[in-house]
């Protein structure tokens, strides 16, 4: 764990300064008493509306997650906070089924991870994205995963349950060729190797997967996409999508820093090679432009990009129609007055 650091918060009146050297950070679990698990998403340039989050914060300890500001909400930091002061939402499966037995609810498609990672270590024993993913399976509503996480192979039979009774796709979010590299960013990611692992074990089941390289950091590994799209290629992938680097809120200087820490000859480049995909500024958060890189150094990017996935036989749309397959399960009385037994 790294020394507790964290910028100031926007939505809290004081910060303090610390007169001697900080602490090492440490876990701390905090149980959420949320109402509602379904989190709706407005953006435009998004290919989904709801999400499931059991998770908020993640050690993965990521230092470009962009939803490092969102800790902020809850009164603690972007920095260490985030990825050492975690808040489980144990109610998660619970308020799944209810919000499922709504007359509203027609089965949409929900995305595990729009948030924090749904396979981040903690799962391991609270288990809350298998139980959710199991009620899913009940219902059979459609459902996208993100993860890092190779923890992803303990559910695979529910993954295949969903795949034959509903739909299932399965994205692994791997931005890096090096593990030398990733160690640095992604202290507490699986390795590289394991990652593209566990996408084949899951192909060679049946279950669509993808690869999210994401972010690209100008600077640092646009050079990675060909290799990484050639590896999820052979792993079994059938989809593939990138985005680059964006810099909200107090993730900015968050990220800086610790590049800084880590890439001390290779910051000032990665910092002029971001300005330069964002117009001069680091950051972009208009939609449809966040996601990718403007400029000729922008479009070098999406067509190395482009050139890669069409050269490693991706298909040409990573569209999947997704089928209406949502049932509420019949319960015992409402089969008997169906005539069912």
């Amino acid at each position: 764990m790294r020394t507790v650091s964290n910028p100031p918060n926007p939505f809290e009146s004081q910060y303090r300064e610390l007169l001697e050297p900080s602490r090492l950070a440490k876990l701390t679990v905090y149980e959420d008493e949320t109402r509602e698990i379904l989190s709706r998403n407005d953006s435009p340039d998004l290919p989904f509306r709801w999400s499931v989050n059991p998770y908020r914060g993640c050690f993965h300890g990521c230092a470009y997650c962009y939803a490092r500001p969102s800790h902020e909400y809850w009164g603690f930091g972007a920095g260490t906070d985030f990825e050492s002061k975690i808040i489980v939402k144990d109610n998660a499966p619970r308020l799944l089924r209810q919000a499922f037995d709504r007359q509203s609810w027609s089965g949409e498609l929900i995305v595990f991870s729009g948030n924090t990672d749904c396979y981040q270590p903690l799962e391991a024993t609270y288990g809350l994205t298998r139980e959710c993913l199991s009620v899913c399976a009940e219902y059979r509503n459609p459902v996208g995963v993100i993860t890092k996480g190779a923890l992803v192979l303990r559910d695979i039979d529910v993954l295949k349950q969903l795949s034959h009774e509903a739909w299932v796709q399965v994205y692994f979010s791997i931005p890096f060729a090096s593990d030398d590299v990733a160690r640095k960013i992604e202290p507490h990611v699986p390795s590289i190797a394991k990652r593209f692992e566990t996408m084949e074990v899951l192909a060679d089941a049946g279950i669509a997967t993808g690869i999210s390289i994401a972010p690209v950091i100008p600077g640092l590994n646009e050079g990675d996409i060909p290799e990484l799209l050639d590896r999820a290629r052979r792993a079994g992938a059938v989809s593939a999508t990138y985005s680059v680097l964006r810099l909200s809120g107090s993730l900015e200087s968050v990220f800086i820093d610790r590049m800084r820490e880590a890439f001390p000859d290779r910051i000032g480049k990665i910092v002029n090679r971001l300005r330069e995909v964002r117009g001069g500024v680091l950051t972009e958060a208009r939609f449809f432009r966040r996601q990718t890189g403007q400029g000729p150094y922008g479009e070098v990017i999406e067509q190395l990009f482009a050139l890669a996935k069409r050269r490693k036989g991706f298909p040409e749309t990573d569209r999947r129609d997704i089928p209406q397959s949502f049932r509420r399960p019949l319960s015992e009385q409402t089969s008997l007055f169906n005539g069912e037994r």
